[in-house]
């Protein structure tokens, strides 16, 4: 790949002690990490825009703010760096609608996910004692007691032992856990509902640990998201990282190792196809190859709608929640997810559905309303899914095709154009399935070196995955620090 004369003509003059790749939450993440160390930082970044799969942009109508990718952020809230981190400072505000989230059924019916398990367990009846004995031994120790976990250096022989702590029942298969707990239809299907965000299959062992653990969240810190759209969390990162010092280049993409100015660290926060491309050469056989066979999931198609009102939902619980779960049975969620991965497109596609705008009204015009849906599709598929999703809508809220004012729509190949990070559109940074999930990129016992001396990764493709919270980033620079002590 040739090398790019953007960075060498703004940048081969100058020396920092870190050198960054890609403004992705991970990225600036190890970014702030240094630069409170009193290290010099600068961020380099391909797009116009910084923020990576965290961005926001009018992409339908004047006036309606979208979020490009990422949109509702347990993880972020509840992240033990972003919060010690004085964001607020630079603009950032969380909104926290009166419900994490809603999985409607045929009929109007819908469970509502409260923050209290309490509340929750009552809808299911006689499935209530199965939610509260799954939740209630996790939640007691709070969130700051999960956190204090993340905070901890990943070791590969400690992570899943740690992970035990909140919940070691939840590696299993959703479907084995909610036989396991429920009897009825409506609580199996809610966990399922949660545990599809990771694009598994609901038999692959790792799927109800997401269920478990993003259920965890509602109850715990909620399922908030940034007021004025997800780029207001970047932005905020963006005002800290400079107001430390730190330098953020756009722009400009890295072809290669070479593109770059001196530096004493560097970070990437790629993913292994990328970090091949630009610095395979430089890389032991052994690492190459380890790279070469790491697995990407299937990816996600995704509409954005500008609506002239509410989504006219049959349940009306699901009018207070801000994202909704659309697939009906765990069933029909397994039957959803299970073809993705032998390439075949779902008819009744399970879909994530966020309507923030009801809860911020930034996001839209007085009146109007901005909402997203994506289902999983195989990876890098070409096949429109518009009619689909917005079928699978319909079904639960009659009237929904009427309001639509316009649509964006953004397939896996576009998914890839706006986010390098996502190979074939697919958003997690490679697939979580348990193989995946301790041991990203490779198995090794820093799995952020990669064998060039002081040359991390950063990105989701490193542990503890995807989400916006900064985790990976923040791991990788403590990596390089105690490397630097040593």
């Amino acid at each position: 790949m040739a090398s790019s004369p953007d960075i060498r003509g703004k940048l081969s003059q100058k020396k920092y002690d870190a050198v960054v790749v890609g403004s992705g939450p991970n990225g600036l993440a190890a970014a702030i990490v240094m630069l409170e160390r009193g290290y010099s930082v600068a961020v380099i970044e391909g797009q116009s825009t910084a923020g990576g799969g965290c961005r926001s942009a009018e992409l339908t109508l004047p006036g309606y703010v979208h979020d490009l990718c990422s949109s509702v952020h347990p993880l972020g809230f509840g992240s033990p760096i972003f919060r010690t981190w004085p964001l607020d400072k630079f603009g950032l505000e969380w909104v926290q609608p009166p419900a994490p989230y809603a999985h409607p059924f045929d009929g109007g019916r819908a469970a509502v996910v409260e923050r209290s398990i309490e509340a929750t367990a009552a809808q299911f009846g006689p499935d209530a004692r199965g939610y509260k004995r799954l939740m209630q031994p996790i939640v007691p120790g709070d969130w700051d007691e999960v956190c204090q976990v993340l905070r901890e250096p990943i070791r590969l022989a400690k992570y899943p032992i740690e992970l035990a702590r909140f919940g070691m029942r939840a590696i299993q298969p959703v479907q084995s856990l909610a036989h396991a707990y429920f009897n009825g239809v409506a609580a199996g299907a809610t966990i399922a509902g949660v545990a599809a965000h990771s694009s598994l299959r609901m038999n692959d062992i790792a799927s109800a640990s997401f269920g478990v653990v993003l259920g965890l969240a509602a109850h715990a810190v909620g399922w908030p998201f940034p007021r004025g759209g997800s780029q207001k969390l970047i932005d905020a990162l963006i005002g800290y990282l400079r107001s430390l010092g730190g330098e953020i280049i756009l722009s400009s993409p890295v072809g290669s190792l070479e593109d770059l100015p001196e530096w004493d660290f560097l970070f990437l926060d790629l993913t292994p196809r990328q970090v091949l491309k630009i610095a395979g050469e430089h890389l032991t056989s052994s690492y190459r190859k380890q790279l070469q066979g790491y697995v990407y999931g299937p990816a996600s198609f995704k509409v954005d709608w500008a609506l002239s009102a509410p989504v006219p939902w049959e349940a009306d619980g699901c009018k207070r929640a801000g994202t909704v779960h659309i697939g009906g049975t765990l069933e029909e969620i397994a039957e959803s997810e299970a073809g993705n991965w032998n390439g075949e497109h779902s008819r009744k596609p399970y879909v994530l559905f966020a309507q923030t705008s009801l809860f911020d009204p930034t996001r839209a015009p007085e009146g109007k309303h901005t909402a997203w849906g994506y289902c999983h599709v195989p990876n890098g598929s070409t096949f429109d899914m518009t009619e689909r999703i917005e079928d699978q809508i319909e079904r639960f809220a009659p009237g929904f095709k009427s309001l639509i004012l316009a649509r964006h729509v953004t397939n896996p190949v576009d998914m890839q154009k706006k986010n390098a990070n996502y190979i074939g559109g697919d958003i997690n940074g490679g697939a979580l399935s348990f193989n995946q999930l301790f041991t990203r990129p490779v198995a090794r016992p820093i799995p952020y070196k990669t064998g060039i001396r002081n040359m991390f990764l950063c990105s989701s493709a490193t542990p503890p995955g995807g989400g916006v919270h900064g985790m990976c980033g923040y791991y990788a620079a403590h990596a390089a620090l105690m490397g630097e002590r040593r």
